[in-house]
C-alpha cells in the first residue's frame, strides 16, 4: 500500500499557497514563502543561445510518458527534498491526472525533463534536470508553450534562482501571489503539447 500525501491534501496544500519538501530524516515540512517565486508567462526571455539551440530541432520533447523517470532524475543529487514519500505522493497526485512531466529526448534516450503540479490555470514546478548540457531549458521553453497554450495565467517557480531569472523570474509578495493563485485555480485549461512545436 502506497504510503504517499494522498492527492486531495496535496491539492488543497497547493491551492492555498502550501507544498511540502522531504527532509534528511524522513520528517515532511510544509512551506509558503514570502516573498515567493514566479516566472510570468507573457514576459519569458528566451535567450539568443536557447533560440539558436531550439532551431536545431534535435530534440524529441514529450508529455507524461515517463514521470517517474523525471522524478527520479530529479532526486539524483547529493542534497534532495524527494524522499521515497515525497515521490510516492507526486506519482498518485500523476495517475490523478495533476500532476505531468516534460521531457526532453535524444536518441530514444530521457536526457532532461522537468515536472509540476497543476490546478485549474496554475502550475507549479517542482524540480528540473538536465544529462545533456541546455536539456533543461528546451523542457522549460516547451513547459511555457504548453502552459501558454493550454490557458495557464500562473508558473509558479516556488524560490527564485540565477538559473531562472535569466527566463524573467521574480519575487512578488505572497499576498499578491495569492491573489493570482486564486484567479487562475478557477480556470479550465488543457496540458497537452501544441501540434505547432518547434
Amino acid at each position: 500500500m502506497k504510503s504517499g500525501i494522498p492527492p486531495d491534501l496535496l491539492l488543497e496544500a497547493y491551492a492555498s499557497g502550501i507544498f511540502p519538501m522531504g527532509m534528511p530524516d524522513g520528517e515532511i515540512r510544509w512551506y509558503s514563502p514570502d516573498p515567493r517565486g514566479i516566472l510570468p508567462l507573457e514576459e519569458f526571455h528566451t535567450p539568443h543561445g536557447l533560440k539558436r539551440i531550439l532551431r536545431k530541432r534535435s530534440w524529441d520533447v514529450r508529455i507524461d510518458t515517463a514521470f517517474q523517470e523525471v522524478m527520479q532524475a530529479c532526486a539524483s543529487r547529493e542534497e534532495t527534498w524527494i524522499t521515497e514519500v515525497i515521490a510516492e505522493s507526486y506519482t498518485l497526485l500523476f495517475e490523478s491526472g495533476h500532476a505531468h512531466s516534460v521531457e526532453v529526448w535524444q536518441d530514444d534516450k530521457l536526457v532532461g525533463g522537468l515536472y509540476g503540479v497543476s490546478i485549474g490555470g496554475a502550475f507549479f514546478g517542482e524540480s528540473m534536470f538536465h544529462r545533456v548540457t541546455n536539456a533543461s531549458k528546451v523542457a522549460l521553453w516547451h513547459l511555457v508553450e504548453i502552459l501558454k497554450k493550454g490557458g495557464f495565467t500562473l508558473l509558479d517557480s516556488q524560490w527564485t534562482t540565477p538559473h531562472l531569472e535569466q527566463f524573467g523570474a521574480r519575487e512578488i509578495p505572497r499576498s499578491d501571489y495569492l491573489e493570482k493563485l486564486a484567479a487562475a485555480i478557477t480556470l479550465k485549461t488543457t496540458f497537452s503539447k501544441p501540434l505547432n512545436f518547434l
